[in-house]
């Protein structure tokens, strides 16, 4: 049986989760472009918030500092996935029959384009565009500086029209591809 402090701090954990689960899972998922381990990431990091809650309740932007530990949990992966498919790229490289240039331009859409991205500007395009949040805010939320989210969000929106076409019109257009706020990032 808890304390009374236990069960406030349960009863409040449990009112986080409930409000921040589903935008946490969303941004694992635009991260990681795995839609079946964003389930698992948010968890993890839910849970590792919660083993540090009094200092997660404590914190001025506790919702910032939980997609942080998304962010990094989703690098993380990401990181270990290509370990892994370099290790199977070693192993097959003895294979002749590797194909060299597979045609994929046809098949090209928001989500795909962003996953061909590198991670931080990855990153920071769905937290500003997606999420709409502030330079300031998906700084906190990455851990770098305003100046790096300036020049990793426009390159990374460079990159992304170049994907899905010089007018950046694609980009418009499949702007319903990213989950809640669109693509209209705004300076707060």
């Amino acid at each position: 049986m808890g304390t009374v402090v236990d069960d406030a701090a349960s009863v409040e954990f449990h009112a986080f989760f409930e409000r921040h689960y589903a935008e946490l899972a969303r941004l694992a998922n635009l991260l990681t472009g795995e839609p079946d381990a964003a389930d698992d990431l948010a968890a993890d990091a839910l849970l590792a918030l919660w083993h540090r809650w009094d200092r997660v309740r404590a914190a001025d932007r506790p919702a910032a500092y939980a997609r942080g530990v998304v962010a990094h949990l989703a690098r993380t992966r990401i990181r270990a996935a290509v370990r892994e498919r370099r290790r199977i790229t070693l192993f097959w490289s003895q294979r002749a029959d590797r194909t060299e240039d597979p045609d994929v331009a046809g098949a090209v859409d928001v989500q795909e384009a962003l996953r061909r991205l590198p991670f931080r500007k990855r990153a920071c395009v769905v937290l500003r565009h997606a999420f709409d949040l502030s330079e300031k805010d998906t700084a906190l939320a990455l851990g770098i500086s305003v100046g790096t989210v300036k020049s990793q969000t426009s390159k990374g929106m460079a990159e992304l029209k170049r994907l899905l076409g010089a007018d950046g019109a694609a980009v418009r257009m499949h702007a319903g591809a990213l989950p809640a706020g669109g693509a209209g990032g705004r300076d707060r």
